[in-house]
Order: structure tokens, then sequence, then C-alpha cells
């Protein structure tokens, strides 16, 4: 087994890294990885109906779509992050009793008595401080989870905080719940470099010949090209999402405006506006700037531009027009 701590912070590189170990490493990998704020999302959710896009736009939180399912978490420097890259495929992807073990067994050493709850939650006294997820395929599994050890609770409070009412759609759900720190939980302080160090022992127990590895200038560029095509991409990101329906209203001086969107991987197959305000426009024209344009931002304030929004809503701010689309 290889063990990697990777030399970025930046998290479209963390989980290109992933798929990169997985698609490329014929040797088992023990990966360690510390993120920056962001918001991670699951294969198949709707990455929309998940975060609070307004408070992530304000404040420039990179939101990435990973290869396994489960729900969305946040992440920041608090958080440590490990995944296991095995060549022998697991029998069963929703058991997560073997690699969440070593950080249990490790935890309950300190004095914390933390144990795997539910599906894939590791959960200390009820509050969970860990998710995991897991993907078997090409008879390799990797398997990966956070580690809540000194986060901004906060901010990930703020960040998945979502309207449920604005969304429509069949897209598998996060669960919320209690969260809490492993740091709250230890009688004798750790840093979170400290901490990282000890599981990395603790895996070495389990895995005797584990050896440490760096990535080369090759692994870095393979990683890279990667991370520029799919995990920046917005198509990876947020046009993967399954079909969803969104509502949303905003008052404003002209009046209440109504949005209603229909939307299929990522893009607006249709617009319809409703309200009380006053407008001599065909408001079908203004609809159909909409048809098949990307349900993201700059592509609406693009089309709300184009159509001359103000003939059919008089003096409202264009930002606030874009927001209510989300």
């Amino acid at each position: 087994m290889l063990h990697i701590f990777s030399p970025s912070n930046y998290a479209p590189f963390n989980i290109a890294l992933e798929e990169y170990l997985f698609n490329n490493f014929k040797r088992d990998c023990f990966l360690l990885y510390i993120n920056e704020p962001c918001i991670i999302s699951g294969r198949f959710q709707n990455t929309l109906a998940e975060i609070n896009h307004p408070w992530v736009l304000e404040n420039e939180i990179p939101v990435v779509r990973r290869m396994t399912g489960g729900g969305t978490v946040f992440h920041d420097l608090g958080n440590l992050n490990f995944s296991f890259i095995m060549n022998n495929a697991d029998s069963s992807v929703s058991d997560f009793a073997l690699y969440t073990h070593p950080v249990l067994e490790l935890l309950n050493e300190l004095g914390v008595p933390a144990k795997l709850e539910g599906r894939n939650d590791l959960t200390i006294n009820g509050m969970k401080f860990s998710g995991n997820a897991k993907m078997v395929q090409k008879e390799k599994t990797l398997q990966h989870g956070t580690i809540l050890f000194d986060s901004h609770v906060q901010s990930l409070t703020q960040a998945l905080k979502v309207n449920p009412l604005k969304f429509s759609d069949k897209a598998v759900k996060s669960v919320k719940a209690r969260v809490t720190n492993v740091i709250d939980h230890l009688s004798d302080k750790l840093s979170l470099d400290d901490f990282s160090a000890l599981l990395v022992e603790k895996v070495r127990q389990f895995y005797p010949a584990m050896k440490n590895y760096q990535l080369g200038a090759e692994d870095e560029e393979a990683v890279k090209k990667l991370m520029q095509e799919k995990y920046e991409t917005w198509d990876w990101n947020f046009g993967k999402s399954p079909k969803y329906n969104l509502s949303n209203a905003l008052r404003c001086a002209a009046g209440t405006i109504e949005f209603y969107l229909d939307v299929n991987k990522g893009r607006i197959n249709r617009l319809w506006v409703y309200g009380d305000f006053f407008s001599s426009m065909d408001l079908t024209d203004l609809e159909s700037q909409f048809e098949n344009i990307p349900h993201e931002k700059e592509a609406i304030r693009a089309a709300f531009i184009k159509a001359g929004y103000k003939n059919y809503f008089g003096d409202v701010a264009l930002d606030e027009l874009v927001d209510a689309m989300f």
C-alpha cells in the first residue's frame, strides 16, 4: 500500500486525484487531503438543491461533484479527508465497516467514544463527525470519508442551508444530522497535523508494508489535466444533475415576479414567468430567451440583458432577477 498526502488544498484537484489514483495505480492507496472551504456533492444529486446558492456565490466557495454517491458535505481547513483505493473489490457497496475501523479504533484509544451508526456515518454521542461514501468498479474499491476535526460548523450550516420548497425532483437528498468536531471530545488537545500523523500510523498497523509516496511531476500534470477537463467544469458539477423543477419569487418595486423553471441535465428547457407586475410586453418573448441555456448565473444574466428585461419589469435590479432564478 502507498500512503499519499495531497500537496494541494484545492478541492477540484483532490477529487481529480482520487479518480486518477483509482484509474491508474495498481497498488493500494491510502490518501489524505485537506480542502480549503468547498462543497462536495454526491454523484447522483441535484447540486443546486443541496446548497445555499447565494451564500456560496458570495463567499466564492467551489462546488465539486465527486465520483461516489451519498450526500453533500462541506469541507474546510479543519476537516481531514481520507480515501482507501483498493485493488480488491469489496463484496458490498453498503458495508463501510472495514475502512472506517482504523479511524474508530484511533479515536477510542484517544478516549473518544466514536462508532459507526446507520449506513455510513461515524458518530460521537449520537452526533455525526464523519460521512462516508463508496464505489466498487472495475474490480476496485474506492471508499472515502470526512472527519470534522476542528471545522467551522456555522459555515457548514450556512453552505448547506437550502429552501426545500424551491425544488421538485427525484434526486437523492442529503440527510441532515447534528454534527460535532472531534477536537471538542479530546481530553488532551491535538492539532490536525498531529491527528493526521496518528491516523497514518494507525492505518500502518493494519497495513504494515505501507510506504509513503510523493506525487511526481507527471502525476501532478495528469491530475491537473483531469481537474481542468472535468472537476472544474460546469457540465460535471452542475450539468450532471438529474431533471428538476424550480420555483421562486421576487418582490420588488414592480410587484411580485414568479419564476418557474423546468431543468434537465443542467439546462433550462422552459421558463414560465407570472406575477402581479404591470407589463405591456408579451412574456413569451422573454421566456423564449431562456430555452436550452445552462442554469448558471452568467448565462441567465446574459439572457435577461438580451431580452431587454427593463421593458418587461421596469426599474428592477438585474442582480435581483438573476438571484431569483436559483
